[in-house]
């Protein structure tokens, strides 16, 4: 699947005590890209991961296995007023743990930023109960890293890369898009192979992908970034290693991690410059659990922003039943997107935007998210009509808010003996406007297309977690700058969605692998200049 065999894969076990690696922390689409690029730049990496590590033989074409295989269970908890806070409060976010992080569970959506989205606040000037921010870089500075990370990726409608064949929901979808005036519609930007490429098989179009890709089309770290990593020599991938704090010295400098190993015994890894990247929730506990009589609010975190500004996305379902068959869950998971609403219009009573896109859920999760705790005669009657269901999603950006945040919980701790994280989060009105307004478009589109009914579905755990480091051009606004290092510890960068200022209205992981090769080219020279 992945175009390298075990015994290609050169096996490197570097010294805990050799403090001349670069240390990442986490696996998934940060942390797993920087590896490779770093190592094939001869640079000598050390990844610890938290979870387990899987091949594509392990995948398997039921939802609920999967999720048990992948998803980040431990404990968290959650506050606010958010229906993601109230539906799941002990989990509030659907991460994975597990070498390949979350791009083992993704749906391989990749949008680009639109320009404006670098710009918030510039764009829609300040709005109360809101801390908009400008991003230090610019579309012009990070298009270039799109166009690599969208050609390692294999994203299917860009540089000369085919889209992907129709399934019978994207047709569903695109017929209602068309009838209502709609132009801006297609089979997406994938992260799916349409024919073998880079050593990854061409989609199969077996539906249920999402949680891992049996036929090895789909782009992840696992598959695509960390075998061909190790087959330099030059890194390392450490499994079950769940990393609990960033040790300095005197000086203020990151020295290495403390982590805890398969058998729960805590070791130490001495590093030249740690990279974190364990999703937005994981990066800011860890920063925040990093605490110590030089810096008593956690690492990182003069400006008292770390975990703060926590930014998921405006989401939501609407399912609508046809007279026909869909069997929405055959082809590509998230098969076709609109991109007409993704435009900044303030006059449809909010800020940002917002894409609509079609999806393809197996059985059992429609029945558990079609509307959490629903029971009785017409839950099930909306079951029973499952075969004739198609989805839309429906994803804008989420503006950032300073109290929406990543603390650690006072009283409750891990397996480990670490804090547990706790979220708040409330959705802001501009969130709220722009879900009303998704939800009487998207259901407008399904009755362009002859939907029976339609039936509005609040969002699931959070997917999307982002903004608790974000960049920022002064050290007061932000944890890092516009490479991803920390403003307070010159040798510790964050290298996953952390650093997002704005949540732009599409899915994060294109961004995320773009910025983190854009900060390998840059630790790279840095380091070969002795800068750190």
């Amino acid at each position: 699947m992945t175009g390298y065999r075990d015994d290609e894969i050169a096996s490197v076990t570097f010294d805990e005590n050799d403090d001349s690696v670069v240390v990442v922390v986490g696996s998934g689409a940060g942390g797993g890209t920087l590896a490779n690029e770093l190592a094939h730049k001869g640079i000598d990496v050390v990844v610890l991961e938290a979870g387990p590590r899987f091949k594509d033989a392990d995948f398997v074409n039921d939802e609920w296995a999967a999720y048990d295989m992948f998803t980040w269970k431990d404990k968290r908890h959650a506050t606010g007023t958010s229906p993601v806070a109230r539906n799941f409060a002990a989990a509030p976010t659907w991460i994975c743990k597990t070498v390949g992080g979350s791009t083992v569970h993704w749906a391989a959506m990749c949008p680009r930023f639109q320009p404006h989205e670098f710009k918030v606040l510039s764009t829609y000037g300040p709005i109360a109960g809101a801390n908009l921010l400008d991003w230090p870089l610019s579309f012009g500075e990070i298009e270039p890293y799109y166009i690599r990370a969208e050609d390692k990726m294999g994203v299917s409608g860009r540089n000369g890369i085919p889209f992907h064949a129709e399934n019978n929901c994207y047709k569903v979808m695109a017929r209602g898009a068309k009838r209502v005036g709609y132009r801006d519609f297609d089979t997406n930007n994938l992260a799916i192979n349409v024919k073998p490429r880079g050593g990854r098989n061409g989609c199969d179009q077996i539906g249920f992908c999402v949680q891992g890709c049996k036929s090895g089309a789909k782009w992840s770290t696992l598959n695509a970034e960390i075998p061909p990593a190790e087959a330099t020599g030059h890194c390392e991938i450490r499994p079950d290693s769940m990393v609990l704090r960033i040790e300095h010295n005197a000086e203020g400098r990151a020295t290495g991690v403390v982590y805890a190993d398969k058998a729960g015994q805590h070791r130490r890894q001495k590093a030249r410059v740690v990279c974190v990247a364990g999703n937005a929730i994981e990066t800011a506990r860890l920063l925040l659990n990093s605490e110590s009589s030089r810096y008593p609010d956690g690492l990182a975190n003069s400006s008292g922003l770390v975990g703060k500004n926590y930014m998921r996305h405006m989401f939501g379902f609407i399912y609508g039943e046809f007279e026909r068959p869909v069997n929405m869950h055959r082809g590509a998971v998230v098969a076709g997107i609109i991109r007409d609403e993704a435009a900044n219009d303030p006059n449809r009573g909010f800020v940002g935007g917002y894409y609509m896109g079609s999806v393809g859920l197996g059985l059992p999760f429609y029945a558990a998210f079609l509307s959490p705790n629903a029971w009785g005669s017409a839950y099930a009657n909306w079951i029973a009509a499952y075969d004739r269901i198609a989805c839309m999603q429906l994803l804008g950006e989420d503006v950032a808010m300073e109290t929406n945040r990543v603390s650690l919980h006072p009283t409750e701790r891990d397996q480990y003996g670490m804090p547990i994280p706790s979220l708040h989060l409330d959705d802001h009105p501009n969130d709220i406007a722009m879900k009303n307004d998704a939800y009487k478009r998207g259901a407008a589109v399904f009755a362009a297309a002859g939907a029976r009914r339609v039936f509005e579905s609040p969002p699931m755990p959070a997917t999307h977690n982002l903004g608790t480091c974000r960049m920022a051009e002064k050290p007061s606004d932000g944890v890092v700058n516009k490479w991803g290092q920390s403003h307070d510890v010159p040798n510790l960068f964050v290298s996953d969605g952390s650093v997002f200022t704005s949540s732009m209205a599409g899915n994060p992981t294109l961004t995320i692998v773009a910025l983190a090769v854009r900060q390998a080219d840059a630790l790279a020279e840095k380091l070969r200049g002795n800068e750190i």
